[in-house]
């Protein structure tokens, strides 16, 4: 009998044990975050309220981690005219010059025709992960799902510095 409440004791400490550790998907995500702080990335979590879809009758909220990516110092004149604009991967009515797939959540007609044909452009070679796209003039920010594979966070810093570099 003494051996029996031993080993259940050793079991529920085991099993605590097991409750406190990180699974391998928040082991990944750690490791991940902290890589993309080294690229420039501020990492933080998210409520994602996206524009409501074709025949819905409400608009989704999702949960996503956000990474930014600091625009800089802009010149003061520039700053003061800058759109804010961002788009959601959801295919809802307000998608105006924007590729099959995605739609306006802020900034609808606001950009002039070279940017939104750039900013069409770049929305076509983002990964299927990255849910929505925020451009400030303080920040860029992609609303990133975090795949489990190889080179992901520098194919996202390489596109995200690509849009930086253009000013849209």
């Amino acid at each position: 009998m003494k051996w029996a409440i031993i080993v259940l004791i050793m079991f529920s400490l085991i099993g605590s044990m097991m409750w406190v550790m990180p699974s391998p998907r928040q082991r990944f995500q750690s490791k991940l975050r902290l890589e993309a702080r080294k690229h420039g990335f501020q990492v933080q979590l998210s409520r994602l309220e996206l524009p409501r879809a074709k025949g819905e009758t409400e608009s989704e909220a999702i949960n996503v981690p956000a990474y930014r990516l600091l625009r800089g110092a802009l010149p003061k004149g520039e700053r003061e005219k800058w759109t804010e604009w961002s788009v959601g991967r959801v295919d809802a009515f307000a998608n105006e010059g924007l590729p099959e797939g995605w739609s306006w959540i802020k900034g609808e007609r606001a950009l002039n025709p070279a940017k939104l044909a750039f900013v069409s452009q770049w929305l076509k070679t983002l990964p299927k992960e990255v849910e929505a796209v925020e451009s400030t003039a303080i920040h860029l920010s992609l609303f990133w799902r975090e795949p489990e594979r190889a080179g992901a966070l520098d194919e996202l810093h390489g596109l995200a510095k690509q849009l930086i570099d253009e000013v849209v």
